[in-house]
């Protein structure tokens, strides 16, 4: 049967090392689509409604957790498998809270990639071995959304925290989400007043707290 794969990964290298082995894995397999950050990544999932979206969590301007929340809207039919060099279980259970259907650390052999998509295509949650009893921790119970103190802003909110957490200017975040720097600083306000935190140091930990802006 046919897969039809996004791969989202920041790295030109990796990106190509990953679609070569996924495409010489198996001749069903076809890459239709490849973003290096989670901006592009929502709208090409939305333009090709790909099967699986395979992507990295760490990643610029929009990291893979924010990306796969908004991609559960405009692609909600597919299944998402998270690649990361974080075991942490707070990027687990951030990204499992997202959508994602699997997590698959990178330092994982090729063989345990391949079985995760399987298994992720075959309506189960796949999470790396490496991380043992974490996946029954973070794995969201009752049926019932796990909501973090990061969903009290708005997904624009959490794109402009990103953007603050990693360093850039008022005009910088206005360029790059093609608003006005009034509408950023208005953002900036909101975020402060929701979170009760009034310094862009704080701002930063948050968002790395959160799995907003991630280690790389």
């Amino acid at each position: 049967m046919m897969l039809t794969v996004l791969l989202v990964e920041d790295h030109t290298l990796v990106r190509s090392g990953i679609r070569a082995l996924l495409e010489s894995a198996n001749p069903e397999w076809r890459v239709v689509g490849e973003a290096d950050n989670g901006q592009s990544a929502i709208e090409l999932a939305g333009k090709l409604k790909p099967q699986l979206v395979l992507m990295d969590v760490a990643m610029p301007e929009l990291n893979g957790i924010e990306a796969a929340r908004q991609i559960r809207t405009g692609a909600p039919d597919a299944r998402i498998l998270m690649l990361s060099m974080h075991d942490d279980p707070q990027y687990l259970s951030e990204s499992l809270r997202s959508g994602a259907n699997g997590y698959v650390l990178k330092g994982a052999a090729f063989a345990e990639l391949q079985t995760a998509i399987e298994a992720v295509m075959q309506g189960q949650t796949y999470v790396s071995p490496g991380l043992g009893q974490r996946r029954d921790e973070s794995l969201p119970r009752g049926g019932e959304p796990l909501v973090g103190e990061a969903l009290k802003l708005s997904a624009r909110e959490r794109e402009v925290l990103q953007l603050i957490a990693e360093g850039k200017s008022s005009a910088e975040v206005a360029e790059l989400l093609q608003i006005s720097v009034r509408t950023v600083d208005t953002h900036r306000h909101n975020i402060m007043s929701k979170l009760e935190i009034h310094s862009i140091a704080g701002l930063t930990k948050f968002a790395i707290r959160h799995g907003l802006c991630v280690l790389t």
